[in-house]
């Protein structure tokens, strides 16, 4: 599985060049930056000492969904508490995740937010699934770098495993499940009950691919019923 690493807005360059001598380090090289360019400033390069070839090589949105535009799952980090969530995996739950999405997808992105605010809500409603890495309380945040070290460290083990070859149809199941789930809400005109609409689309990125599947076809069994 292919995965790009995405940065929002990072303001610092020291922080773009050490997430990509992380990269380097564990052997990813897709790095895409949004909404800054931070990464022109020299000390970019200064500190992505040997990564010379990710810093030429990145590219640049001005949205992160515009990042997103050609991502099969995607993967956000937030340091707020996993209790808000029903869709949050430590950096060790997701190696197994993606692991088992390798199988019937082929690029993934983990994206990490600014290093003062992290990610606004409506970006955090882009991702498949949160994630946090667990930290003692009185010492609530690592450094944009130390976060890609971390993730790049515990993820490297994708790229030694990956598939041979990714079964071709299966990277748009998921959003497709949940624009069929939308509107079948829509249809029943629940869609205003905001708890039931959220828990739905919160958890279909937990799925793999049977139950995947299996929602598909028990979907459309309730949708030519209804259509009847």
């Amino acid at each position: 599985m292919r995965l790009s690493i995405v940065l929002v807005s990072p303001a610092r360059a020291e922080n773009i060049g050490a997430a990509a001598r992380a990269m380097k380090t564990m052997g990813f090289s897709d790095l895409r930056i949004v909404d800054s360019e931070a990464h022109l400033e020299p000390a970019t390069r200064w500190v992505a000492h040997g990564s010379g070839d990710i810093i030429d090589n990145i590219t640049c949105y001005s949205t992160l969904a515009d990042a997103l535009h050609d991502v099969d799952f995607t993967v956000a980090t937030t340091a707020r508490s996993r209790a808000k969530f029903h869709y949050y995996a430590t950096p060790q739950e997701l190696l197994p995740m993606l692991a088992e999405k390798a199988q019937w997808m082929g690029h993934a992105a983990l994206v990490f937010g600014r290093e003062d605010s992290g990610l606004t809500n409506d970006e955090l409603a882009l991702a498949d699934v949160l994630t946090g890495v667990p930290m003692v309380a009185d010492y609530p945040s690592l450094n944009l770098g130390q976060a890609v070290m971390v993730y790049c460290y515990q993820l490297s083990s994708l790229l030694q495993n990956a598939p041979q070859s990714v079964p071709t149809g299966g990277e748009n199941q998921l959003q497709a499940l949940r624009e069929r789930i939308a509107a079948l809400l829509t249809q029943l005109e629940v869609a205003d009950d905001v708890k039931l609409a959220d828990w739905l689309q919160q958890r279909i990125g937990l799925l793999e691919q049977r139950d995947t599947a299996m929602l598909h076809r028990l979907l459309h069994d309730i949708e030519k019923k209804l259509a009847e």
